[in-house]
This record gives structure tokens, sequence and C-alpha cells, in this order.
């Protein structure tokens, strides 16, 4: 029976015998490959030129080409395919010579059904499992290299904030609602520490209460039951690095003592292992109020100051919506290369409702209607048919301002510290950050 993963693998079929072809077409189509075909090794490198070619079978003794020859060509032409050569010449030295060139292995004539078979399909998997480490290597190499887009004042103060922190040992509290970026901003800090180490990150929420302490920590084998092997914990992989935790509210009370210990004395200890060192610098995130977890009861006093020695808060997109322009063009760039459309432009009309939303999803919120317009739009520019309905329903944001002209400057700076304060439930300190000033002018224009 056809294996269904296998219909989007194309198999290349080179040889100068009219019937091989015609019979490894049949085989390869009946067990579900797309399968080309070939009759010289010139014609196997125009076909590899018009199409995506996985797995080349290709005969060593042909006429023109040789199969090394093909091999060797393929180099240049379809550089991520993998070669299998059939011959019925089977020397060691054809198949070193052959290997040597790049194929992947090699198959005896007179060719073998299961033989055949299984050969093509490990190249096959082999080729899937290549693709998809690169694949992940630019995904990777592109997060890393994330900007954080942005030039609103209340960004900018965070920034700042990041940039002073950047150097130091101090552990951070990076705070903000969930899209903000506060792993873009936890990555910024680390990429200006000077920190030779690694940026370690873990989404705490994401993991299973019962696998937390082993992911942070790691365990020996026989640590417990299922514990096969030894597993190098996230803590020792962030060694002279930094470790960044997501999440951090989620930490249930014995980790917290744990992680508590880790920050006060530097050692740890693996599941059913002995006592390590570590120096990592902490970068600690959530969307939670922690003082008030402190209150409650939940998340540890003593830890909370540890982690509270820098705290940074990434502002919500509603309270920097200059940048959302910048972030427009930047998201739309960004998915027009990657789905390989002509760069797309935003109408005056789309991007004033854009900027009239409130962004409960914040800057990923943002991200995802840029990119469901990239994908779905037809024309060259993304207006408001092509956004979301509750984007187009969206009413002018309640908490503008306007003033008279010839209002007095005492006047207007009263009424925009009342109205931001207002929006952060009388929180001074983060008003004064929304607003870039310092607590006490808040205090002392209020007195």
């Amino acid at each position: 029976m056809p294996d269904p993963a296998l219909a989007s693998t194309t198999v290349l079929v080179v040889d100068d015998e009219p019937s091989n072809l015609e019979s490894l077409d049949r085989i390869f189509a009946k067990e579900g490959f797309r399968v080309l075909t070939a009759s010289s090794g010139r014609h196997a490198l125009d076909v590899c030129r018009t199409h995506r070619v996985d797995v080349v079978l290709t005969d060593l003794m042909m006429p023109g080409m040789s199969g090394i020859d093909v091999i060797k060509a393929l180099s240049t032409v379809a550089p991520d395919a993998e070669v299998v050569v059939m011959t019925a010449y089977g020397t060691i030295e054809t198949a070193v010579e052959s290997m040597r060139e790049g194929a992947y292995d090699f198959v005896e004539k007179p060719l073998k059904r299961m033989q055949i078979v299984k050969t093509v399909r490990k190249a096959a998997e082999r080729h899937a499992l290549v693709a998809e480490n690169k694949t992940l290597k630019q995904e990777l190499s592109a997060l890393k290299s994330r900007p954080i887009v942005g030039s609103s004042r209340a960004l900018r103060h965070a920034l700042d904030v990041a940039h002073q922190a950047a150097p130091s040992t101090a552990n951070v509290l990076v705070l903000g609602e969930s899209g903000t970026g506060k792993e873009l901003l936890a990555r910024a800090i680390h990429e200006r520490s000077g920190r030779d180490g690694p940026f370690v990150g873990v989404n705490l929420a994401a993991l299973p209460e019962t696998i937390v302490e082993s992911e942070l920590f790691g365990h020996e084998k026989g640590a417990f039951t299922g514990a096969s092997a030894r597993r190098v914990g996230r803590i020792a992989q962030a060694d002279g690095g930094t470790l960044f935790l997501d999440e951090i509210g989620e930490l249930s009370p014995t980790v917290q003592v744990k992680l508590l210990r880790v920050l006060q004395e530097g050692e740890y200890e693996p599941l059913g292992g002995k006592t390590e060192s570590a120096s990592f610098r902490l970068i600690a995130a959530t969307n939670r109020d922690l003082s008030r977890c402190v209150e409650e009861g939940t998340f540890r006093e003593d830890l909370y100051y540890r982690l509270n020695v820098i705290a940074i808060t990434c502002p919500r997109l509603a309270d920097r919506r200059d940048d959302v322009p910048l972030l427009v063009d930047h998201f739309l760039e960004r998915y027009c290369a990657k789905n390989g459309r002509p760069r797309m432009t935003v109408e005056r009309e789309a991007l004033d409702q854009l900027m009239s939303y409130e962004w409960p999803g914040n800057v990923r919120e943002l991200e995802n209607v840029v990119e469901r317009a990239v994908v779905l739009g037809r024309d060259p520019t993304l207006g408001l048919g092509d956004l979301p309905p509750q984007i187009l329903r969206a009413e002018r944001r309640a908490g503008d301002l306007s003033f008279s002209i010839g209002t007095p400057l005492d006047e207007i700076e009263r009424r925009v510290i009342k109205a931001t304060l207002d929006h952060t439930d009388g929180d001074k300190q983060l008003a004064a950050q929304l607003l870039g000033i310092s607590a006490r002018t808040i205090y002392r224009k209020l007195d």
C-alpha cells in the first residue's frame, strides 16, 4: 500500500536502458513516490534544473556521462538531492568512488525489488531529515536576529534600561502582557552582556509540572521511572551565558526553593545526582503581578526579591501606537519575502484602522494579522478588506485626548497625567514609565 508521506518525495531514475526505466517507474509509483525518468546523464541534469528532485537513482555505466559524472554535476545542479548508484560492477573500488563523490548508497544489479525500495526510502528519509534541520537552523537564525522595531517613547525607555543593565551581572525581571516581546528584550540584553555562553530559553508554562524540575536541573540515569539516560538540564546548558525563564510565575513551590538556592549559592543538584555548580545570568519574565502572588502566598518573597533586582516593563502595543506603522512595514517585508510575494504596502485607511484597534494580543497579534493579509490578499496593497472582522469593528479608541488651541500647558500636563493614571489603575511607577518621566515628577505634579 502506498505511503502517503512519500507522495511529496520525488525520485529521478536515470538509466540508458528503456526496460529498466519502465520497470523502476512502475515500482516507485506503486510505492507512492512521484517519479521522473531520464535516459542519459545530460537528460538527468536538465530534469534537475527544471524540477525539485529529492532522490536520484542512477545507473553507473552509461554512454556519454557515467554515474560518477552525474554525481559530480549534481553537487552544483541539485546539491540537496541524495544519490543512489546502480551498478552491475559491484566492486569495492566502484562503491568507494561513488560514495567519495557524494553518493548516499549503492545497489547491485540485477536489482531486487525489496532492496532497491528500502534503499531509496532510506535516502528519502535522510533527505527529509537534512531539509528539516536546515529549515530549523534558518528559523533559529532568524529568531536570534529579529530586531525590536519601534521608536515610541515607552519602548525607548524600556530599551534604555535594558541596555544599561546588560553589561552587569544583575538578575532582570521582564514584565508585560503576552505578545509584548519579552523574549526579544531578554535576547537583546544577552547580546549586549558580553557573555560567551549561550542564551538558553525555557517557557515554563509550556512544560508539564512533573518535568519542570528535570528540565531545569537535569537528572541521572535511573533517577526515576523512565529515566533511561542521563539528561543535562537547562541550567547546566546556560553555564557562562544567560538563562531565560519565561512565565516564571508558573513555578511550583518546590522548584522555587531549588531555584533560589542556585541564585544564592551557585549550586544545584540534578535529580539523583551530586551537587554541581553553574554561573549564569538569569532573566525571568511574567505577565502576572508577582507582588500580588507573594501576598497570596503562591510565590516566595525571597525569590521575588532575588529576581526583581532590575525590573523592565515591556509596554503594551496600545501604549505605543506610534510604532504600529513601523511594525506593519517590518512584518510586510518579512512575510512577503517568506511567501515569495512582491513587496506589499498598506493603504492609509487600513493603517488608521490598525492604529485604532486596542490589540489585546499586542505585537504578536499584529504580526499574525499582517501574515494573514499577505497569505490571503490578492492585491499589491493591504487594504481594509484584508483585515479581520474584529479590527474592522473597532471604534475610535477611548482615551484619546483633545485640547483647544490656547489651553495652558499646565492644564494639558495635568489632564495627560490624570488620563495615564486612570489607564494604569493608579500605578504611578508604570504611568511614569509610559510618560517617560520620573515617579517623583508625578508625585510633585499631583501635589
